[in-house]
């Protein structure tokens, strides 16, 4: 069981205005929970016990908001990144790198909607040091963080400019970290933010070049209801998922 895991909701969401003119996309409201508290809550019925949380827009304001949630299940820690407005979110993961140092971790995207039912996959599925979760569809479009996986499993490459022919699969956004592939993670985080380029990466160009490894899997939800919340038309979307919760 992985008992640690990092938000990364250091965005404004600006591909969301006006509904994050005056608040981050983490604090928007589904059925009367905010999208990261939410995320608290499937990851604590998850068995995760403690979330480190990176923020950067407005953070005085998700700071407050999670201080109100006071659940005995989990500990809540926020990490301020100061370079939100210039770096992807490969500088947030730079900023929380001292955390993955303490043992197996989980990631997830602060615009990820997922139900328990997801959590307890990916806790179950322990078999590569690096997994990254993953949905079937029949196309993928431009704006899909879109994989490529070996019959086993294994992952072969993610990126969004992979062509339809290598597409047998999309990234949603949620990753586990066990064993040496943690280290592994954050010796290429280092690494890549040593760079020039470095702070205009997102993370998941990393875990790409260490697909080469063979260290890096797939775990499949296909069937399982999640949410990404990136445009104005996905809210409809992620509240008919919340409501089922709800």
């Amino acid at each position: 069981m992985i008992e640690n895991a990092i938000l990364l909701s250091a965005g404004q969401g600006s591909r969301l205005l006006p509904l994050t003119a005056e608040r981050p996309k983490c604090l928007i409201d589904f059925s009367g929970r905010s999208l990261i508290g939410w995320q608290v809550e499937m990851l604590a019925r998850g068995g995760v016990k403690r979330i480190d949380v990176v923020t950067g827009f407005m953070t005085d304001m998700v700071e407050a908001h999670l201080t109100a949630i006071a659940d005995p299940r989990i500990e809540l820690h926020v990490h301020f990144n100061p370079f939100y407005k210039v770096a992807d979110n490969l500088g947030s993961c730079w900023i929380v790198r001292d955390r993955m140092a303490a043992g197996d971790f989980l990631i997830l995207n602060g615009d990820t909607l997922v139900g328990e039912d997801i959590v307890a996959s990916v806790q179950q599925a322990s078999g590569w040091p690096v997994s990254v979760t993953v949905d079937v569809k029949a196309e993928y479009d431009s704006d899909d963080m879109k994989v490529e996986r070996a019959a086993d499993g294994r992952l072969v490459h993610i990126g969004k400019t992979l062509t339809a022919e290598q597409s047998n699969a999309e990234s949603i956004g949620f990753l586990a970290f066990r064993g040496d592939g943690a280290e592994a993670f954050r010796e290429a985080i280092r690494q890549a933010m040593r760079t020039p380029d470095g702070v205009n990466h997102w993370y998941l160009k990393v875990v790409d070049t260490l697909a080469a490894s063979g260290k890096v899997g797939t775990c499949s939800i296909e069937g399982l209801g999640w949410a990404e919340v990136d445009y104005l038309n996905d809210i409809e979307d992620a509240t008919a998922l919340t409501d089922s919760w709800a």
